[in-house]
């Protein structure tokens, strides 16, 4: 892993594969490390003769963190959106698909085939639509376009996400318990990751970077965003759409949506997948990917 400067800020990134081919840029969710993609992800991506770079987002693992920009005020944020005002937030999800090309630029690429999850999923949409020439391919994995109509994710799910983990700092073994639980709420029923599994995850995320802060302020920069429908009308690379129909955060409807919305877009929901990649899956979605890349010629 090592780190460079991408725009004003400097981004952890790590790179794997052939630096000549064609590169596949990762961009994952909300408060989630790059390490959330995990190596045997990246590993089959790798094996289908790709070169695969994840990196962290600002604000969270070892990318730069906005540390004067403070905690997010949410009644006023949540209270100027209600009026149709511009909400007091450090940053939207705009910055951060500049962010993500910014990366690009460092490393001296012209184009690559985006791929996001979750809140990654709505960055790589921005990039793609905001930057056509720099995408070749976009998939947008459990994500969603903003749409204010669409079904909310269940009340079990909100609870997990707004329900601050207890400091593993003052608690490991809660912190790790907290982690778990959510994962279980959070994940794909028919493909159940083992707990010793989520525990080793859960240990090793936070011994890697613990910045809540951080999760609160891209939550903010979600809440920010304009609804990405009309931008995504504009989209011109070949695009993707993957989805689980049990995902309890972010209902499969977003996923339809999304590819509703962009011209040509291949849906593919899987049934059984909550809002996770467990590793029974990886072959699945990587060969929909290869697929997608490979229509961008």
């Amino acid at each position: 892993m090592a780190r460079l400067q991408a725009g004003d800020l400097f981004l952890e990134y790590d790179s794997h594969g052939d630096a000549g081919a064609e590169a596949i840029l990762l961009i994952m969710g909300l408060g989630a490390q790059m390490t959330r993609w995990s190596p045997e992800f990246v590993s089959k991506l790798v094996a289908r003769g790709f070169r695969v770079i994840r990196f962290d987002n600002r604000d969270v693992g070892l990318s730069d963190k906005l540390d004067d920009a403070g905690p997010p005020d949410m009644a006023a944020i949540l209270t100027a959106l209600s009026q149709g005002r511009s909400p007091p937030v450090a940053y939207d999800l705009g910055d951060m698909a500049a962010d993500a090309v910014a990366l690009l630029d460092a490393l001296q690429i012209d184009s690559a085939h985006i791929v996001g999850a979750s809140m990654g999923g709505m960055i790589a949409q921005l990039v793609a639509a905001d930057y056509p020439r720099r995408t070749r391919s976009l998939t947008s994995i459990m994500s969603t376009t903003g749409h204010p109509d669409l079904p909310r994710a269940t009340p079990e799910a909100m609870t997990r996400l707004n329900t601050p983990a207890p400091d593993p700092r003052a608690d490991l073994e809660a912190y790790v318990a907290h982690s778990i639980a959510s994962a279980r709420v959070m994940g794909s029923p028919a493909y159940p990751v083992p707990a010793a599994e989520l525990r080793e995850q859960a240990i090793s995320t936070v011994g890697r970077s613990y910045y809540p802060v951080g999760f609160a302020r891209q939550y903010a920069a979600i809440l920010a965003s304009p609804d990405r429908r009309a931008k995504l009308a504009g989209v011109t690379a070949p695009a993707l759409v993957i989805h689980g129909q049990a995902d309890p955060l972010v209902p499969v409807e977003g996923g339809r949506d999304t590819a509703a919305s962009i011209p040509g877009a291949e849906l593919l929901e899987i049934p059984g997948m909550g809002h996770d990649l467990p590793g029974p899956l990886h072959d699945q979605v990587v060969d929909a990917i290869v697929a997608i890349a490979a229509r961008a010629g």
